[in-house]
């Protein structure tokens, strides 16, 4: 929106602007933010920054907390849903004291290291990708939990066990596990969504089309266009935020959890892919395998060598594995296809313009910190790339049928994704070097990432019984 602090400040005096907001990003994807009175808004903002304590978001040991933020002014917009008007910007973190400049584990800063060292190898100049946003609208939502008390209850007014409902029941209910381009009139969302949509194109996202997905509780999709992936992550934080925060303007409730519903399909954040050079699509080759290119096949290679890692950092929340299992298009076969639901890496049949040739990563949802998980599959494409990985012979497919219609000695021959956030985590714990190519990722981020991970989730989710526990063991 602004180059130059003088731009940013003739834009507040004329739009009269009140405050101004910095949103910066916590080591598990959520934004913080802080705001002052236009007044306050200088040169030293954009030099010295804020100080802020970044043991809170998860970065550095309490003794070591002090950092700061300064605000990238290029990311300014208004923020729609402040009531005094607020113009808001993303801040990179930076570090204080001896190794004092931007601080490496900033997953800002992730990924244009990430970007820099595509370009620095010459491979290409974009890393273009759009991620798919599913997610639930729900009406009502409690949960709570307690040393006697634990509870979860969700309710969707669309959802078909309404269908029996005495309060202002119209008889369109949508039908379970059916639901995917309902419309209207049980598709009661479809103008949230549009609201979503013209929200999100005002912010400068290009937005491809909404629509309701399969879930029958209210289960949707807003898939934007492609996008470097440096201006992506800043997007798909953008898209979220609006999405939360218009629907609750509407008195209902979006989550981008995996599954938040036992038996309904899950949420996932699919990833198209390709790259370019010179403003051409490295990943095209009409006479490759479903029209990709061979640098394409070595991506592929690369993203599916290392996707078990990988999920670590796509799908980080231990909810992330109650949506990987079969039976709901979740991909859970480390494997390459065309049109192919089940695997993990699938190339869409419909893409007919060869500058959008590309396939996508399935299995990545939206609990992702976007900025570590983009550059983590950067990473692994750059590595495929570089050591020439070729899918087929490290025996990856293509399997252009669906892997759980073959038989079982076939099917045990396809690799299978971890089972568990904890089986992620010792994946990449035996799989990171090229995280640490050119300087991209170091090793104390990845060790402060698994420890965290154990420490302040797995850890403190296995002690918690579950009402289904109950149900199996507790007449035994």
């Amino acid at each position: 929106m602004f180059k130059k602090l003088e731009e940013l400040q003739q834009y507040i005096q004329d739009n009269e602007i009140k405050m101004v907001d910095f949103k910066v990003i916590t080591l598990n994807g959520r934004w913080r933010h802080l705001a002052i009175p236009v007044e306050r808004l200088n040169e030293r903002t954009f030099t010295d920054g804020i100080g802020f304590d970044g043991s809170s978001y998860g970065y550095s040991k309490i003794e070591e907390s002090d950092m700061r933020f300064i605000p990238d002014i290029t990311t300014a917009f208004i923020d729609p849903y402040c009531g005094v008007k607020t113009i808001s910007m993303i801040a990179n973190i930076h570090t204080i004291g001896k190794k004092e400049g931007r601080f490496s584990g900033d997953p800002r800063y992730l990924v244009e290291k990430a970007n820099k060292y595509l370009n620095n190898l010459g491979i290409a100049d974009e890393y273009m990708i759009a991620p798919e946003f599913e997610f639930y609208i729900f009406d009502k939502v409690n949960f709570g939990v307690e040393n006697h008390h634990q509870e979860v209850f969700i309710d969707s007014y669309e959802a078909p066990w309404n269908s029996n409902s005495k309060e202002d029941n119209k008889g369109y209910k949508a039908p379970f596990q059916a639901s995917y381009h309902l419309a209207l009139p049980y598709d009661v969302n479809n103008d949230l969504r549009s609201e979503m949509t013209l929200k999100l194109l005002q912010m400068g996202i290009d937005v491809k089309y909404h629509h309701h997905e399969v879930g029958s509780a209210g289960q949707h999709e807003i898939e934007v266009e492609l996008g470097n992936m440096v201006s992506m992550a800043d997007n798909t934080m953008i898209a979220k935020y609006v999405i939360k925060n218009e629907a609750l303007k509407h008195d209902k409730s979006a989550t981008f959890m995996p599954k938040p519903l036992y038996g309904e399909a899950g949420s996932g954040m699919h990833v198209h892919m390709l790259l370019r050079k010179n403003g051409q699509n490295l990943f095209y080759d009409a006479d490759g395998y479903s029209g990709l290119s061979q640098e394409a096949l070595y991506f592929i290679g690369g993203i599916l060598k290392h996707s078990k890692a990988l999920l670590a950092f796509t799908n980080p929340s231990t909810n992330s594995y109650k949506r990987l299992i079969p039976g709901f298009e979740a991909p859970v076969s480390v494997c390459f296809a065309t049109g192919n639901r089940s695997a993990v890496i699938r190339v869409p049949g419909y893409v007919r313009n060869p500058e959008e040739k590309r396939f996508e990563f399935r299995s990545s949802d939206a609990t992702c910190n976007p900025y570590i998980a983009y550059s983590a599959m950067l990473m692994a494409g750059i590595d495929g790339i570089v050591n020439k990985i070729d899918p087929t012979k490290e025996g990856y497919g293509p399997f252009d049928v669906n892997v759980f219609d073959l038989p079982k000695e076939e099917q045990d021959k396809i690799e299978a994704l971890p089972k568990s956030l904890e089986e992620a985590l010792e994946e990449l714990k035996k799989d990171y070097q090229f995280l640490l190519e050119g300087g991209v990722f170091d090793k104390d981020f990845i060790d402060n990432w698994i420890h965290k991970k154990y420490e302040k989730e797995i850890k403190k989710i296995m002690p918690v019984p579950t009402p289904l526990e109950f149900q199996l063991y507790y007449d035994l």
